[in-house]
């Protein structure tokens, strides 16, 4: 899982190193990010920031402790994934349904601006028309679970802008999907609509079912669930397999299965009592670390070696902040100006969608090493960007109290 080998003793590495490298590969991400988070709490910042910069540290471009392997994208992904279904979970599917159209209209504007900015920078720095399109699509992506964890922490989901961060956001991947499968049709010389337009049924027809009936329909599947499963915690086994299915399914028909897991848990939300509530948590807090850090692993500083990359990094960096922030925030604007922003700033984060996007530009020949740094560099520095921002923006927003250990989750219907 990296080169934990570089700096541990040889006595713990001896015949089974191999066996001993997994777990303590996972000691040095999961301590590290808890460290670094623990550090910048005390610094009256977002923790999530210390999590992602430990990345940085651990990482290829500092130190070389760990590298991101098969085992550490697996913890990662699966991180995400309990993410999602966590916040999912805290969310009034009727309530995040009345926000839709405005959601509609930030997700447009947060699609176009930035594909529009993306292309013409890169189309201005002289790079071929394909590659310049390339690295629109990847500032069209927008990072849920980054703002998720942020807002989750602070007890502000059932803010409003909140609610059409996270609307929006799912509709984003839906349309960041169709410009991703455009553009990757276009990099293969060939597009083919019909199979476009078949990929856009099959997203819209998901997210569209499972928004409007997923939650009803599960307050008529678990209490059945509960009279008749016998297994150990039977509701959260359940939970797991609407949780994983909803996933594996979403990215059948397209869509990322991080979105899947948040309809998952969302169509759960009240459905399941307290306990399902405090496992998931308990899975969240152990495997979030290594989705967090591993935006860190990402980071190649060898990129500020070249003075021209550099400054086409800031050029993206700043495009790719402004893109989203104005575009969202004016899609949002009849809601008032402190919602727009606190939108705005909402869906800044690229995440490891921006970081998809750009590893499938490398693996088909379209971006060269240095811009697929340059990229790569956006994603993790928007990620770095938004914690502190949305702390700002939702400085006046009122935190709900804690409800006492004894109550259960809300209850729908």
């Amino acid at each position: 899982m990296g080169h934990a080998d570089a700096f541990f003793p040889a006595f713990l590495l001896n015949a089974s190193s191999e066996a001993v490298q997994v777990p303590l590969a996972m000691l040095v991400v999961f301590a590290s990010a808890k460290l670094l988070a623990e550090i910048f709490e005390r610094l009256n910042q977002p923790g999530i920031v210390g999590e992602i910069l430990a990345g940085v540290l651990i990482g290829p471009s500092v130190l070389g402790w760990v590298s991101a392997d098969q085992i550490f994208v697996f913890l990662a992904d699966l991180g995400v994934l309990f993410l999602l279904f966590r916040v999912g979970l805290e969310v009034n599917p009727s309530e995040l349904m009345k926000l839709g159209g405005t959601a509609s209209i930030v997700a447009a504007a947060g699609v176009l601006i930035p594909f529009v900015m993306g292309w013409g920078i890169l189309g201005l720095w002289g790079s071929p028309q394909i590659e310049a399109i390339f690295v629109g699509a990847a500032m069209v992506a927008t990072s849920v679970g980054i703002t998720a964890q942020v807002l989750s922490a602070k007890g502000l989901l059932q803010e409003r802008a909140s609610q059409i961060i996270l609307a929006a956001a799912v509709i984003d991947d839906v349309l960041g999907l169709l410009v991703l499968a455009f553009v990757s049709s276009l990099a293969r010389g060939e597009v083919h609509l019909a199979g476009l337009a078949t990929t856009a049924v099959l997203a819209i027809t998901f997210v569209l079912l499972i928004a409007i009936w997923g939650n009803r329909a599960m307050g008529k599947v678990v209490p059945r669930v509960q009279q008749t499963l016998r297994v150990s915690e039977a509701e959260y086994a359940f939970a797991m397999i609407v949780l994983f299915a909803l996933s594996v399914l979403a990215a059948y028909v397209g869509v990322a299965a991080i979105v899947g897991a948040f309809f998952a848990g969302m169509a759960l939300a009240g459905r399941v009592g307290q306990r399902v509530n405090d496992l998931a948590h308990g899975a969240t807090e152990l495997l979030v670390p290594f989705f967090l850090a591993g935006i860190g692993l990402h980071v190649r500083l060898e990129l500020f070696k070249d003075w021209s990359l550099v400054l086409l990094t800031g050029v993206v960096l700043v495009a790719a902040v402004i893109s989203k922030f104005v575009g969202c925030g004016a899609g949002a604007w009849r809601m008032g100006k402190t919602d727009a922003v606190r939108i705005g700033v909402g869906m800044i984060p690229r995440g490891e969608v921006g970081m998809v996007v750009a590893q499938i530009g490398l693996t088909t020949g379209v971006l060269s090493q240095g811009v697929y740094g340059v990229v790569v560099f956006m994603a993790a520095a928007t990620t770095l960007i938004a914690p502190p921002l949305l702390k700002v923006a939702f400085a006046t927003a009122a935190v709900p109290a804690s409800p006492p250990p004894e109550e259960e989750a809300f209850r729908l219907g």
